[in-house]
């Protein structure tokens, strides 16, 4: 059993209040020694993108706040989960060692202890009980060293992307299974971010007899930047979605979930709306989800994507190994897309984090940066400490 010993000081996490998402604080998490089976990570950077603020105002009915209860009244207060790489600093299990280097879902902390499953060569799994419910997506943790598409060189981007980038591959990949509903365009809100970039990439990657036209839309100021990265045919304001030609059958993806932008949509292309995706939460003060209506939009049904249904329906007719391979070969070309728009902005304070986390929120932040938190590194004796 591989059970390395290290002095840990107390660690601090971001947790933000469920009912209020621009009410945040930081509190400490005190360490433990580990139980037999458990495994102690330390994240040394992770990323912080609009993902993140869709997990928050999703978090209850897509089961974002079962990743990482909060300690002290876990009712009010939730931790977001983001994608980070770590390292194995501490373990009591055979078959994971120290030093090994992973990829998976944390809370915005410094230290995550798990109790190591489902072990394979490619990966594990935190089996605690409070993520039993979820998606085996959700706790499945990357061996990074057994990943042939890992690339030191772009770390920062794939933690950016990787994530989100599977989705909207997956997404592109639901509409191809159905002949893309027999639409002869894409329109996709929110086009300025990773993630909607990603389906348009995807989209353009995609080996299809049938191209679909790329429309965009986004906010007025952001027209230019999505412009700027050439992924769509078309970029339009939320304000001229009335200027739109209305007479194709169209696939409408919302990233945005404004109930303002739906209802402009689904009303202007009416019936020809043949598939309506709705897959992120943004726009905080106008939430389609957060504000129902009795009178039903013209146009197909809104439904929304759960990424890991596709997952299972793929990884049975292609393979895992293959699903994977797939979309980590398109990822590494987008990213080589990205970094030609998109630089990385490292951020090191905790109090910076909390600000750039309030600017993501209300719809502030830079769409042409990338964030990415970075920790301290190790001193002696194996003691880390978060820079504040």
């Amino acid at each position: 059993m591989s059970n390395h010993q290290v002095a840990i000081q107390e660690s601090v996490v971001l947790e933000v209040c469920k009912q209020d998402l621009a009410k945040t604080r930081v509190v400490s998490v005190p360490s433990t020694n580990l139980a037999n089976g458990e495994v102690r990570l330390k994240v040394d950077q992770f990323a912080l993108t609009a993902n993140n603020i869709t997990y928050a105002i999703t978090g209850d009915m897509l089961g974002y706040w079962q990743f990482f209860p909060a300690d002290q009244d876990p009712a009010t207060w939730g931790r977001i989960p983001v994608m980070a790489f770590a390292q194995v600093i501490e373990s009591r299990c055979d078959d994971i060692e120290v030093g090994e280097r992973v990829f998976g879902f944390f809370p915005m902390t410094q230290f995550l202890t798990i109790k190591a499953g489902h072990i394979t060569p490619f990966s594990f799994s935190d089996t605690a009980e409070h993520r039993h419910k979820l998606s085996s997506v959700y706790a499945n943790y990357e061996r990074v060293a057994k990943n042939p598409f890992y690339r030191k060189e772009t770390q920062a981007y794939q933690l950016l992307i990787k994530g989100l980038y599977t989705t909207s591959w997956l997404i592109d990949d639901f509409m191809s299974d159905h002949n893309f509903f027999g639409a002869s365009q894409y329109i996709i809100t929110s086009a300025s971010s990773k993630t909607s970039m990603a389906l348009a990439f995807a989209s353009r990657q995609r080996d299809n007899a049938k191209k679909l036209k790329l429309i965009g839309l986004t906010s007025p100021s952001r027209v230019a930047f999505v412009k700027s990265t050439k992924l769509y045919d078309e970029v339009f304001s939320y304000e001229d979605i009335a200027t739109l030609d209305s007479g194709k059958a169209s696939i409408f993806v919302d990233m945005a979930g404004s109930k303002t932008v739906l209802t402009s949509a689904h009303q202007h292309f009416a019936e020809n709306i043949v598939y309506s995706c709705s897959v992120g939460a943004t726009h905080i003060n106008d939430l389609a989800a957060a504000q129902p209506s009795n009178e039903a939009l013209p146009g197909a049904k809104p439904e929304t994507f759960f990424a890991p249904t596709q997952i299972k329906v793929k990884s049975k007719t292609k393979g895992g190994a293959q699903l994977t391979a797939e979309i980590a070969q398109s990822m590494n070309l987008f990213i080589e897309e990205m970094a030609q728009h998109i630089k990385v902005k490292t951020i090191t304070s905790i109090d910076e984090l909390n600000q750039r986390y309030l600017s993501l929120l209300s719809g502030q932040a830079d769409a042409s940066a990338g964030l990415v938190f970075k920790f301290k590194g190790s001193g002696q004796d194996g003691v880390y400490e978060l820079s504040t």
